[in-house]
């Protein structure tokens, strides 16, 4: 279900307790990879609430200043959460690396960071797990990826992208651990981290510009079009499709607006009629459509 949250406060709650377990362990150990992902997890924990905030904003009703609602204000968020991840979790890691690489610390028993960060990668693996089965349940048949790209779910899609960063994360930074606990030397674990950072950098960016088309103002679904044209093909009243512009205001909001020709012996009246049951079949088809315009014109020469 669209605007659903429940997705989010699942890996909020799993984040912030692997986030405590890390940190402690960065702690005792003083290891650069478990400091990293302990700064990562909290990052996780600070998108998932701007998140949360977003899906609660994005609910508000249409106002006389905002007409059309504020659906898009889950977009703005969403792309926050991106910068976040860029900046407190890409960057620092990368940073916590450089300084690991230039100050080297002797390795500790790891025996423990390496328990803490087993725990959590079945966490997050079961995290990501649930977070694909309610992408596959909303694809209806696309290719996995392409469905991210166009998804315009954007609360989803950056769960599961931060979801997969931090399960890609825990499995670098358990190997980075092993080799410097098996040789002694904390360089492995410098570059634990920097790989890590490199890793969140990289989902960052990607999330950044597929929110970033949807701020901008993105065609809703084919879907919708389709609907559009089966609709307007069954109605003999109309005799054609002149122009059409979908646009995706938030999840679950579409507004579409369109020009259409009518037989020119039809009345205003029967006109008004065929385009107000025009609109209540596509919503009763696409319910996501929220707004829609409907203008008749005569084919220009």
């Amino acid at each position: 279900m669209a605007g659903s949250t429940a997705h989010i406060i699942q890996s909020l709650v799993i984040n912030f307790v692997i986030a405590v377990s890390k940190g402690i362990a960065a702690v005792l150990t003083g290891s650069g990879s478990m400091m990293a992902e302990t700064l990562h997890s909290f990052a996780d924990c600070a998108n998932q609430g701007l998140l949360l905030m977003g899906v609660h904003k994005s609910r508000k009703p249409p106002s006389a200043s905002h007409p059309l609602g504020y659906g898009r204000v889950l977009y703005f968020w969403s792309f926050m959460v991106a910068l976040l991840l860029f900046t407190g979790g890409g960057m620092f890691s990368i940073y916590e690396a450089i300084h690991k690489m230039q100050h080297p610390e002797p390795v500790g028993d790891m025996r423990l960071a390496l328990a803490i960060l087993g725990g959590s990668l079945l966490l997050e693996a079961w995290a990501t797990y649930k977070n694909v089965v309610e992408l596959n349940l909303r694809r209806k048949g696309r290719p996995f990826f392409r469905f991210l790209s166009e998804s315009k779910d954007s609360d989803l899609v950056v769960v599961f992208g931060e979801n997969s960063a931090a399960v890609l994360g825990l499995v670098i930074a358990m190997i980075a651990i092993g080799l410097a606990a098996t040789t002694g030397d904390g360089i492995y674990d410098a570059y634990g981290s920097l790989m890590i950072g490199c890793v969140l950098i990289g989902v960052a960016i990607f999330l950044a510009r597929e929110v970033k088309s949807l701020i901008v103002g993105e065609a809703a679904d084919p879907e919708i079009v389709a609907a559009v044209h089966a609709e307007i093909a069954e109605d003999r009243r109309i005799t054609g499709l002149l122009r059409l512009i979908t646009v995706q205001q938030g999840p679950g909001e579409v507004i579409v607006a369109m020009k259409l020709g009518f037989v020119l012996s039809l009345t205003v009246e029967e006109v008004s009629g065929a385009i107000n049951e025009l609109e209540g079949r596509l919503r009763a088809r696409n319910p996501e459509i929220r707004w829609c315009f409907i203008e008749p014109d005569v084919p220009r020469s």
